[in-house]
């Protein structure tokens, strides 16, 4: 007999087992248990009332325009869309009018983002575009009150806590879709669709292959936009080969040159113990604070940073995305290890320069050898720029 999770997919015989006669699913336990045979929960979510726009206090560029009006015309005509932008071109912006267009016609609309982090970011700056509604973040140690998960008028939350939105959502947008834990993962993509009742936006710096098959084939509508609002090109990043060792000499001195000219500084280790000693040796340079998806206080450590209380933050992969700060430079210890992949890479040294006061920076791979990650990444963010120069020749011939 063939058995399937109505909450996962989950057709696996491996991940079933039975407790008191009652066959249950333990690929998405995590969520509690889900016995085979019974339907998924359906939740009732708050329905909008919005008859406004979205409040910016800058106007989108005619390049955000031209892409925003053609990934909303695509959802009208229920086609699921997928923005291909480059780090700090403003995705989030580009998907305001869709977003607005929805809430306007009383529909449902959730912000869906792999990382806590970066749910709490775009959680803010949603609130803030839409003072009016009840914007919601779900994820980790949020909301304070449970009720609020259904009580909003737009939900902002982790890719896992769609588990909890079946059936709920006309408007899904997707953010980092490339990234850890989403790509790659059969369950979270089942839930997604399930959440999901009538159109999805995705956006990445870096698409990956199944959603490429999906727009070659028609199944999706991409649109591209690779210039920042600044016009500036991408940072592409320097390599520099050294030994373990006198990467970290460097990565001082590094530090020290760029505070010497008021650069705040983001350096990426691979583990969450290098955080450890790579804090205490670049105290010697400046006030250093570290964090990875282990810290305990991550909230306050990312609010000095953002406010300039702290010189150098030591970080993990936890902030290759979602961090805007302006003036920073990125530096990476071991950039030739295995948790550096290209689509890592590439959102990485999408942090720097993303401001108009500062639309330019310094991104540096330290490693033994460049690996094939660094290679493609690089790769990327130039083809990106030769597009940014391409078009801007086009408009001065």
């Amino acid at each position: 007999m063939k058995i399937k999770c109505a909450r996962c997919g989950c057709e696996d015989p491996q991940y079933f087992g039975k407790d008191h006669g009652i066959c249950y699913c333990r690929r998405c336990i995590s969520f509690g248990r889900m016995p085979v045979g019974e339907p998924v929960r359906k939740r009732k979510i708050r329905k909008p009332h919005y008859i406004k726009e979205a409040c910016l206090k800058f106007e989108l560029t005619p390049y955000q325009k031209q892409i925003s009006a053609k990934a909303l015309q695509a959802l009208k005509n229920h086609q699921d869309v997928f923005i291909y932008a480059a780090a700090g071109a403003g995705k989030t912006e580009i998907t305001l009018e869709s977003i607005s267009w929805f809430l306007k016609q009383g529909k449902r609309v959730c912000f869906a983002i792999s990382r806590r982090q970066v749910v709490l970011e775009i959680a803010s700056r949603l609130q803030e575009y839409y003072p009016d509604l009840k914007v919601t973040p779900v994820c980790e140690g949020y909301p304070e009150n449970y009720a609020d998960r259904f009580d909003s008028d737009l939900i902002v939350c982790t890719m896992h806590q769609l588990y909890q939105y079946a059936g709920c959502f006309d408007l899904l947008i997707m953010d980092e879709v490339d990234a850890f834990p989403y790509a790659g993962s059969e369950m979270l993509e089942t839930i997604a669709e399930a959440a999901c009742r009538d159109v999805t936006m995705m956006l990445s710096a870096t698409p990956d292959r199944k959603s490429m098959e999906k727009i070659e084939a028609g199944q999706m509508i991409l649109c591209e936009l690779f210039r920042r609002p600044h016009g500036h090109q991408l940072c592409v990043p320097e390599i520099r080969k050294c030994s373990s060792a006198l990467q970290v000499i460097r990565i001082l001195k590094c530090c020290r040159d760029f505070l010497s000219v008021k650069k705040q500084v983001l350096v990426f280790v691979p583990r969450r113990e290098d955080v450890v000693w790579m804090k205490k040796v670049l105290s010697l340079a400046g006030k250093t604070e570290g964090i990875h998806s282990a810290t305990a206080d991550k909230d306050r450590i990312m609010q000095k940073f953002r406010e300039k209380e702290t010189d150098i933050l030591v970080t993990t992969t936890l902030l290759e995305r979602g961090i805007t700060v302006g003036s920073v430079q990125v530096l990476i210890y071991q950039a030739d290890h295995i948790v550096f992949t290209c689509a890592s890479l590439v959102q990485i040294f999408g942090r720097v320069g993303r401001t108009f006061s500062d639309p330019e920076g310094t991104g540096i791979c330290f490693c033994q050898k460049p690996s094939q990650a660094i290679r493609e990444c690089i790769n990327i963010i130039e083809t990106m720029n030769r597009s940014l120069s391409d078009s801007q020749k086009g408009r001065t011939e």
